[in-house]
């Protein structure tokens, strides 16, 4: 029995096709192990986002080397899309994957064993059109449920259609039956995933379905506690999905929604499809059906063109906005993006700055938005994350809560008050004893 192991790289919706991927692995009669227990096989789910995703590939083929130096290395994900030749020049590189074909790993590299030369399976992007369903299984807590792939949007800084194509979707008939199965497995929360979640719906180019349908669809689905949209462009957050939400028995409260910058100026540039008014007008409709409700916000600094005062009216926006926590991305040239044709570039150091601002402002703003709900009772699923005597879990509305471990509460949702924010940003509770 050869034993395989996996290394995942960026994002949910890669968490979710590596961990089936590996269950496929296991259906073969491959056993899979940690990335340090010497395998005989060793599979890199990459990212290409920023370009230190690109630098953590190489280390973790130069670690896989040192752990197992016979083992077969396979890269594939995006990374290995976009840049299959330079992958595959990478010492102790044994195969690279693209798209489409790492669906197929075991089918075309059977047996693993290392060739002469690295092999290349790539197709062009434009050829890439089938949906691949996908979901993680590697905790029983919360699933990563994939809903969609692709984008067919232009944004000047992105490089994920030409490493996962066009928009394309599942079924809903399809996704409740998968939500079903995971049901049966004892997760408790399923999180909907894709790269671009909202625009689910388009089938070989045409749009049969529609978003605000599935999530209908799988608020009836039994044995799932909680269901939770991962993240979703502002206009395609309508009215509609907000409400729906806001009435639903299983969907949370929570919503993340690129920004990406609080500049129009900088948004037009980065060829977004908003303005940063039409994002305060979510922003407001949300909070107004549910003032609990936790936002979190995408923001890109040091982009082509941004001045100072450009930065300056994003942290202003930010900072007046009723959300909750930031995710800072510090500009990064991609080969083959417009954005690189850009004047103006933004001296690196500049970047750094004003990314360690927007990282204090979202301290605060989490601090903030924790403070507020103090005092109130929301509803807990524990996980098995034990340090120190203490367990942790989420509230529905994305709230990372410590209680005294006890092993019971794994896995289980719980009904609980918040009592304080200690020195770690982690919100304190009082002793478990309601119970749903």
């Amino acid at each position: 029995m050869k034993k395989v192991a996996f290394y995942t790289l960026g994002c949910k919706l890669n968490y979710s096709e590596t961990s089936t991927i590996a269950r496929g692995f296991e259906e073969k009669g491959y056993k899979k192990v940690d990335f340090t227990d010497t395998p005989d096989i060793f599979i890199i789910n990459t990212c290409s986002v920023t370009e230190n995703a690109d630098k953590k590939c190489h280390k973790l083929v130069r670690e896989a080397r040192s752990i197992s130096p016979e083992a077969y290395v396979a890269i594939i994900g995006c990374y290995a899309q976009l840049k299959p030749k330079e992958i595959s020049e990478i010492p102790g590189v044994d195969a690279v994957l693209g798209a489409a074909e790492k669906f197929r790993l075991i089918e075309l590299l059977d047996g693993f064993v290392r060739p002469p030369q690295p092999q290349v399976y790539e197709s062009e992007i434009k050829e890439v059109k089938r949906f691949n369903t996908a979901y993680s299984m590697q905790d029983r807590t919360r699933t990563f449920l994939k809903v969609q792939d692709g984008c067919d949007y232009t944004c000047s800084f992105c490089t994920i259609p030409l490493a996962r194509g066009g928009s394309r979707s599942d079924t809903i008939e399809n996704i409740v039956k998968e939500a079903r199965e995971i049901a049966s497995n004892d997760v408790k929360e399923i999180v909907l995933t894709g790269v671009n979640t909202g625009d689910f719906g388009l089938q070989d180019g045409k749009r049969v379905e529609h978003f605000i349908d599935l999530i209908k669809a799988l608020d009836e689905v039994e044995g799932i506690n909680r269901i939770r949209i991962s993240s979703i462009e502002p206009n395609l957050l309508t009215n509609e999905i907000i409400e729906f939400v806001a009435a639903s028995k299983k969907f949370v409260p929570h919503f993340h929604i690129p920004l990406q910058s609080g500049s129009n100026k900088i948004l037009g540039l980065m060829r977004r499809r908003y303005q940063r008014e039409l994002y305060q007008e979510r922003v407001n409709k949300i909070k107004s059906l549910l003032p609990h409700c936790c936002i979190g916000v995408d923001v890109i600094v040091g982009f082509p063109g941004e001045t100072n005062e450009d930065f300056l009216e994003t942290y202003r926006f930010l900072n007046e906005l009723d959300i909750s926590y930031l995710h800072v991305f510090t500009y990064s040239e991609r080969d083959n993006t417009h954005a690189v044709t850009l004047e103006n570039i933004v001296p690196s150091k500049q970047r750094s700055e004003r990314s360690k601002r927007l990282h204090i402002l979202s301290d605060k703003k989490r601090r903030a938005f924790y403070n507020s709900q103090l005092d109130n009772e929301f509803t807990v699923l524990f996980e098995n994350d034990v340090e120190d005597g203490m367990m942790q879990g989420f509230t529905e509305n994305y709230i990372r809560v410590t209680a005294k471990y006890d092993p019971i509460l794994i896995n289980t949702t719980k009904k609980v008050k918040l009592t304080a924010v200690n020195e770690k940003g982690l919100v304190e509770v009082e002793e478990v004893v309601f119970s749903l």
